[in-house]
């Protein structure tokens, strides 16, 4: 099977990806979550005028020339409205936030006052509407404000909560079981035999779920037989997307496809034109029990699974969520040190970008590539994104970068 360009994979993979269906999250649970449908205001905000300032709320007409002696005849507060009427003549003391009293149609902030009892003077001139917020001032019932979509950050949901919706129509979030593969694995926190070396994976790969808006499902370790990784397979059924990691590739201790093939899944392409990260698998798995799970078996080697499921599975969820599709933050910087032309595989280099006082943005690769070292994954900033068959580029000239936002 031929390698497959990373584009054309990222295609294949979204091709046909059903939108999840939408369920009532209470607003106070929401945070993170992708809103399913537009909502309108069922309210006006504010829901009446409403004064800016502390001071009076007098009629612009009365106090057009200055000084000018009014009556006091009441007090309006924030949650605590006057409820009569301002006539000519007459002044309400106000408080921020507080209902503007019917007859009243501007504000004289208070530091522009002097009271002697119930005489108010005023000494500054005030026109119609000063420091008044008038009603809808922000929006109107029945404005569209928030779009489907839309994930739902302190800012939607400040809005939201102001529109007056205590639920909220959000897509269900996508279900990842997540399996590692390998009798060489053993449990984070366990101890290691001497041909033993620890499970990362699934840990990265769920935290990469969980940003982007799934629910990640460990399923552990599937040891190397095939009654093990069928067990395994079958307990992800209720997954929309099946992950696996390890035993991608064709050695004869790899099993993961054949299993899988077996539980149902017809493999679309297999191996893509990308490094790290070419033995990366993706199908789809039918049968009785499951319809349209998204099976994507990414490579063992820590670094190529995440860099692979931030590429791929990222934007599956997002698909799944509704959310528009969208290339990850990209730069371009000036390279510290030369790198020769890159094969026929699109290479993703993991590398520290920094701006200099000059506003110059420089690109330095780590130290090694090999996509086994975590470390230099952890301690990188950016990704050198080399299109298959780049030239090789000198010291000073740019590159385009992809951030590491994972």
């Amino acid at each position: 099977m031929a390698l497959v360009p990373v584009a054309e994979a990222l295609a294949r993979i979204l091709n046909g990806v059903p939108v999840s269906g939408f369920e009532p999250v209470a607003l106070l649970e929401a945070r993170g979550r992708t809103l399913a449908e537009a909502l309108s205001a069922l309210f006006f905000q504010p829901p009446f005028a409403v004064s800016a300032m502390d001071g009076y709320a007098v009629r612009a007409a009365d106090v057009a020339t200055v000084p000018a002696r009014l009556m006091l005849i009441g007090e309006s507060a924030a949650g605590r409205r006057f409820t009569g009427r301002v006539e000519a003549g007459q002044c309400v003391r106000i408080f921020t936030g507080a209902a503007l009293p019917e007859g009243a149609d501007a504000i004289v902030i208070q530091e522009d006052t002097w009271r002697d009892g119930d005489a108010i003077t005023i000494r500054e001139l005030s026109a119609h509407g000063l420091h008044v917020r008038a009603k809808g001032l922000d929006f109107a019932k029945g404005q569209k404000l928030l779009e489907p979509g839309r994930v739902l950050d302190a800012r939607a949901l400040t809005l939201a909560a102001a529109m007056g919706y205590g639920t909220l129509p959000c897509r269900r979030r996508p279900r990842v079981a997540i399996l590692a593969t390998g009798d060489e694995l053993v449990w984070p926190g366990e101890l290691p035999g001497p041909d033993s070396i620890m499970c990362s994976n699934s840990f990265g790969l769920a935290a990469l779920v969980e940003s982007a808006g799934g629910v990640p499902d460990i399923l552990g370790i599937a040891r190397d037989t095939q009654e093990a990784l069928a067990a395994k397979i079958t307990a992800s059924d209720s997954a929309d997307i099946l992950i696996t990691t390890g035993g991608a590739s064709v050695g004869d201790h790899d099993l993961v496809a054949p299993a899988l093939q077996a539980a149902g899944m017809t493999l679309d392409f297999w191996k893509i034109a990308m490094r790290p990260g070419k033995p990366l698998m993706f199908g789809l798995r039918d049968t009785p029990n499951v319809k349209g799970q998204r099976v994507l078996g990414l490579p063992g080697n820590p670094v190529s699974s995440l860099i692979c499921g931030r590429l791929f599975l990222v934007p599956l969820i997002h698909a799944m969520l509704g959310h528009a599709q969208s290339a990850a933050a990209s730069h371009i910087a000036r390279v510290t040190a030369p790198l020769e032309a890159n094969g026929p595989r699109t290479h993703y280099m993991r590398a520290v970008l920094e701006t200099g006082t000059d506003n110059i943005s420089r690109v330095t690769p780590v130290a090694s590539q090999d996509s086994s070292l975590v470390s230099p994954l952890a301690n990188a900033s950016c990704l050198i994104v080399r299109e298959v068959n780049a030239p090789a580029v000198q010291t000073g000239e740019e590159v385009a970068v992809m951030l590491i936002d994972f």
